[in-house]
């Protein structure tokens, strides 16, 4: 009986002792995401393709707005080029996110919500995943944010929008 208490004494013991290094290493894991996306984003601002591209994992996708646009990173190579050619990409800078490190340390994932001056909210969802030291994007989605007192309206415009572009 009093081996049992023991280790269950030792075994506390440590997962509380333990508890904040792991919490610790969260939050810097979470910091260092989150530098990531702030840098993938000033890449798009500055039409810096290598750097922007340079943040993606090789099979990485990036989903626009559009229900069309779904990228693999070698289409996406080849649109980005196009739209950064003349220095200037697209801008979009964050207002609030939120970002959570998988127990392992190697998956992260996030949503946060980015301004455009040109389109205004957006919101990005996304996964990173760590590839030796470094934060890579294997996954980043973009979508409009639409207030629900104009859900009904913007549904309606989209809606005509698809059967104009969709022949019968």
């Amino acid at each position: 009986m009093r081996i049992d208490r023991l280790f269950l004494f030792l075994t506390l013991s440590t997962l509380l002792a333990t508890a904040p290094l792991r919490a610790a290493d969260e939050s810097a894991a979470a910091n260092a995401v989150a530098a990531v996306l702030d840098d993938f984003h000033d890449a798009a601002d500055k039409g810096d393709k290598a750097r922007y591209l340079g943040h993606f994992t090789e099979d990485g996708v990036f989903l626009g707005t559009d229900d069309w646009e779904r990228w693999p990173l070698p289409v996406f190579r080849d649109y980005v080029g196009k739209r950064f050619r003349d220095g200037k990409g697209w801008s979009y800078r964050a207002v609030e996110r939120h970002v959570r490190v998988a127990a392992d340390g190697e998956t992260a994932w996030f949503d946060e919500i980015v301004e455009s001056p040109k389109w205004g909210r957006f919101r990005g969802t996304g996964v990173l995943l760590r590839r030796g030291d470094q934060w890579k994007v294997a996954h980043y989605a973009l979508s409009f944010l639409i207030p629900n007192a104009v859900g009904e309206e913007v549904s309606r415009l989209a809606q005509a929008a698809e059967r104009q572009a969709t022949p019968e």
